[in-house]
């Protein structure tokens, strides 16, 4: 009996290290799988696809699909119609995610009037290293194609425009048409066909940059957006003669959210010009001139209707042009211009420095209306420089039945580019607040509010 007591309690103790070594060994081999399952997430992947072929100047992806017009047929001599290339190049471009169409450096393309139409993939570039040249004047313009536009891009979401290369608009054919304004006799224009392109022109888009670029001698206008929204306009070179006729710069319309930004801008008519429809549109760091200053406007042609807010002009300088900062509008027009600030800028031998211009016209028979464009609180600081002493340095000539409103100026001061003798600023029912002393002296504003300030229905926007 006793012996089977003692047999019990060893065979006990024998189980209880015999179940401690299992269960030691299965915690040992439960610890085995998790490193190796570890171990296994931690292998370096499968091999990676093979990089597309890298940017030609380092400017995008190695991963984005790079379409060469010259894969296309295109030949870069500057002679041969280089036109169904670059359209077939852009097809496939455009239904290619995050792709490039590229114009190599070192070659001249000259392609026909074309219009780059859209919706395309996200992410899309148009590198431009080389130069895009327009057919040469008229003669040359392609029969049937519209003799207003050059190249359009329309529909086209998130794309850029960008590169170290020229786009020449070959304008100077054009420019010597009989009906351009500077063929006639005192400024008039003869008879004859008058349509001129415009060289770039954005149309129902969205989302787009245009940076780095030269572009010159355009027809008509160099760049012109239309219906589009969110638009960055960055480091560009824009020039042409100081007598070419309608070369605006950078043109808006029924745009909104622009950034146009650090660019350098010299033709013969506006370094940029904003028209109706056109709201939150920032300009900055420009330089502008020879030209004919940065305008708003002109507005309300043909007794239209025309609505322009949210408009920044700062830390600019405008030489040797026609005006500086401008409001033009025709009269018998309605709507309104308002929240309009044009800060930091310095004026080197400009005629009108500042000037509101109710009584635009491009003739001499412009009959006088009753109806206006309203113009109202619109900033003007730190405004310093020169003046050509040809016309007086502030010029703020409202309409007679629609006065201009809660104008303010901070820290003007306008000298004559030559003499020491200063003339004085032009008012015509002008109503504002100079917050400090203008040189010269603004005594022509008139204070407070107008009266009889008339409330249309039209003039809301």
């Amino acid at each position: 009996m006793e012996f089977s007591r003692v047999f019990v309690v060893v065979a006990s103790i024998f189980l209880c290290f015999l179940l401690a070594f299992f269960c030691t060994r299965f915690q040992d081999h439960e610890g085995d799988v998790h490193l190796h399952t570890f171990s296994r997430i931690s292998l370096p992947p499968s091999p990676a696809p093979e990089a597309a072929t890298p940017s030609y100047n380092g400017g995008y992806s190695a991963y984005t699909a790079v379409f060469d017009v010259r894969s296309f047929g295109a030949v870069g001599d500057g002679v041969i119609d280089d036109t169904q290339a670059f359209k077939m190049a852009w097809e496939t471009a455009c239904e290619t995610e995050s792709a490039t169409l590229l114009v190599p450096h070192g070659h001249s393309f000259m392609i026909q009037s074309t219009i780059f139409t859209g919706p395309c993939k996200t992410g899309l570039i148009f590198q431009i290293e080389g130069t895009i040249m327009a057919p040469d004047g008229p003669s040359s313009w392609q029969h049937g194609n519209s003799r207003r536009q050059w190249l359009v891009f329309y529909r086209i979401n998130e794309m850029s425009m960008q590169g170290g290369g020229v786009i020449d608009g070959r304008g100077e054919k054009w420019w010597d048409l009989p009906c351009k304004p500077h063929k006639g006799i005192n400024g008039t224009t003869l008879p004859g066909p008058c349509d001129s392109p415009v060289a770039i022109r954005f149309f129902a888009s969205s989302n787009l940059i245009v940076q780095g670029l030269k572009i010159k001698n355009a027809p008509q206008f160099h760049f012109r957006f239309d219906n589009c929204r969110n638009v960055l306009v960055d480091f560009l070179n824009i020039k042409a003669p100081p007598e070419s006729p309608n070369t605006d710069g950078i043109h808006i319309e029924n745009t909104n959210d622009v950034k146009i930004y650090n660019s350098v801008i010299s033709n013969g008519d506006d370094c940029v010009s904003i028209g109706a429809g056109s709201h939150n549109v920032d300009i900055r760091n420009i330089t502008c001139g020879p030209s004919h200053g940065i305008s708003i406007g002109s507005l309300g042609i043909r007794n239209s209707r025309a609505c322009v807010s949210n408009i920044t002009v700062t830390d600019s300088i405008i030489k040797h042009s026609a005006n500086g900062v401008r409001i033009k509008t025709w009269q018998g027009g309605s709507g309104s211009v308002s929240k309009v600030t044009f800060d930091n800028i310095q004026m080197d031998t400009v005629r009108n420095p500042i000037i509101i211009d109710q009584y635009y016209c491009m003739t001499k028979s412009c009959i006088n209306q009753t109806s206006a464009v309203l113009i109202s609180d619109i900033l003007y600081t730190n405004i310093k420089g020169t003046y050509d002493i040809r016309s007086p340095p502030m010029h703020l000539a409202c309409s007679d039945s629609v006065p201009c409103t809660n104008l303010t100026l901070s820290e003007v001061e306008l000298l004559p580019s030559k003499g020491q003798i200063m003339i004085n600023p032009f008012c015509w029912n002008a109503y504002g607040n100079p917050q400090t002393l203008t040189i010269p002296p603004l005594f022509c504003l008139l204070e407070g509010y107008p009266q009889a300030l008339p409330q249309r229905e039209a003039d809301k926007c």
